[in-house]
């Protein structure tokens, strides 16, 4: 009879994967992962339908960006200290390397980035300096698939299962029931939902009662210049991280996912239609783009974020039917764009099915001020930003999960019950999500002996 202790992960995503990495290294441990969406070639074969789940998760289709900052892409400074954090963010890295991460590293040049830090405090932004690996979106599939050929040997995977409840005895986890009431025991269960699956360990937190806080969430727009704008920030840090507070609100703005050379791309959220931001080892673009996202942390009595989020995008999805694209000279003297007036802009856009429109009519008026006057502080660090042929494509939001109580190792109320990466709360980023599962792992290790 085996005597080895089994860890049912429910998500296939970075923190999933990472999770299962470690622990299939001991041969104490029995490993099982658990995901509801297709394996890595049937989502090549039908991305459209599987951005948020299935092997890798959202973070497959994602510009793969890894950015190597204990501050940025997620919380878990909450829990871990930061230099034990930086030791654990410095082995997901060598992990990255292993499976065919790119040599080449953004974000060294320390005389460059003190140039950069100078001229961006003169300009009211606080830069976050950090180490960053580009592996573009199509190295990103294949590293996935090394690490998948390696896990297939001692992991147990099972794609295209979903997971119905956590199973629970006497405050302890047991292991999980499927929507086909298939029982998976388990002395361990690590939860790893990702985007997709934040909605359900929402619902199974209230089920099992377990306490839990508010993320912020974040809305804005995704803006589109020539790549020559950025180049002299994007050649040094690749994406600078900038963070401005409003003049007019006090509103936390920043800039996020910044693409050198790359492309905008609608992503699909079951029937929402939001904007991102790809960039590829193997294609460029003229443009480069990013997002400018305002942050706004809720408070009693409202508790849904997401739901919000949700709202403020399908205004968008309402009036155009899909992504929204405006010139920012129309938005400053109020009118919508069209076909004809964009295309006169300078800057192509590289998203061929947004439609013209009036971002004026979907974003609150407090969002859009504090739009603007990020841009035109950016202007000033980078000359060319704030202009009239520069292109915002709306909506993007990022929805932050509810974050449940949790200990420093990531456990939940429930003993041997774990919550991990973006659908936890936790992460919102591949290094973070993937350093919340060796967190994980370590603490199952150490109690497995």
């Amino acid at each position: 009879m085996s005597t080895k202790k089994h860890v049912v992960v429910v998500g296939a995503g970075p923190a999933g994967i990472f999770t299962a990495l470690e622990l299939s290294k001991n041969s104490s441990v029995k490993v099982t992962i658990v995901d509801k969406g297709k394996d890595l070639d049937k989502r090549l074969k039908s991305s459209a339908n599987g951005i948020y789940c299935g092997w890798g998760g959202a973070g497959a289709f994602s510009d793969g960006k890894l950015n190597f900052s204990t501050e940025t892409g997620g919380w878990l400074t909450d829990y871990v200290e930061e230099k034990e954090l930086s030791k654990i963010i410095e082995k997901v890295d060598n992990i990255f390397l292993k499976y065919g991460a790119p040599e080449k590293v953004y974000g060294v040049d320390e005389d460059r980035i003190l140039k950069i830090m100078r001229d961006a405090a003169k300009a009211d932004f606080r830069l976050i300096p950090s180490k960053l690996r580009h592996l573009g979106t199509d190295l990103c599939h294949r590293i996935l698939q090394n690490i998948r050929a390696e896990l297939e040997n001692n992991v147990n995977i099972m794609m295209e299962t979903e997971v119905k409840n956590v199973l629970v005895e006497n405050g302890c986890a047991k292991g999980v029931l499927t929507v086909d009431d298939k029982r998976i025991d388990a002395d361990f269960v690590v939860i790893a939902p990702g985007r997709s699956g934040a909605d359900w360990l929402k619902r199974e937190a209230e089920r099992l009662g377990l306490s839990s806080s508010v993320n912020p969430v974040d809305l804005g727009v995704r803006v589109e210049v020539p790549a020559e704008v950025l180049e002299p920030l994007t050649s040094v840090l690749y994406e600078p991280k900038l963070i401005y507070y409003s003049k007019s609100f006090d509103d936390k703005v920043r800039t996020f996912c910044v693409n050198p050379y790359g492309y905008v791309v609608e992503e699909k959220i079951n029937d929402l239609i939001t904007v991102n931001g790809h960039s590829y080892q193997t294609k460029k673009s003229e443009n480069t783009n990013f997002a400018v996202l305002v942050s706004t942390q809720f408070t009693e009595p409202f508790r849904d974020p997401i739901a919000y989020g949700k709202y403020i995008a399908k205004l968008a999805n309402l009036l155009v039917n899909g992504v929204m694209i405006q010139r920012l000279g129309d938005l400053e003297i109020g009118r919508r764009s069209t076909e004809e007036r964009i295309s006169r802009s300078i800057v192509t856009p590289t998203l061929k099915t947004a439609r013209p429109g009036d971002l004026s009519f979907v974003l609150p008026g407090r969002y859009l001020t504090d739009i603007r006057e990020m841009l035109k502080a950016l202007d000033k660090l980078a000359p060319g930003v704030y202009s009239n042929h520069t292109l915002l494509y709306g909506i993007e939001v990022k929805f932050y999960s509810s974050r449940l109580k949790l200990s420093n190792c990531l456990e939940t109320e429930v003993k041997n019950l774990f919550t991990i990466g973006d659908g936890a709360g936790v992460s919102r980023g591949l290094v973070q999500a993937a350093a919340s599962g060796l967190i994980v792992a370590n603490e199952i290790q150490k109690r497995v002996g």
